[in-house]
């Protein structure tokens, strides 16, 4: 089964950019894995999260920062694929 993410961006703080990167990022590692990426602007001034299949993987304002690239790979593969090697993005974050 493939799973569908999305990531809620806030358009008045100009982060389609970051939210079209880390998008392009997941679908090039989990080419297998996802059905697609969805970029949903968001009506909620400051909001990134990122979800799969309606449960929030990552809250911009709960961890107060936006997810680094790896750690972002290494959450949505413990959702869509745990046996995945991701390679250098394996290491551990701090």
């Amino acid at each position: 089964m493939k799973h569908s993410l999305t990531i809620e961006y806030c358009p008045k703080c100009n982060w389609l950019l970051r939210a079209a990167y880390m998008a392009q990022e997941l679908l090039t590692t989990f080419e297998d894995d996802l059905q697609g990426v969805t970029l949903k602007p968001s009506e909620t001034a400051g909001r990134y999260t990122i979800s799969i299949n309606d449960q929030i993987l990552f809250d911009r304002k709960e961890h107060g920062r936006f997810p680094e690239i790896k750690e972002l790979k290494q959450l949505v593969r413990d959702k869509v694929n745990p046996e995945k090697n991701l390679g250098h993005s394996d290491t551990i974050v701090k």
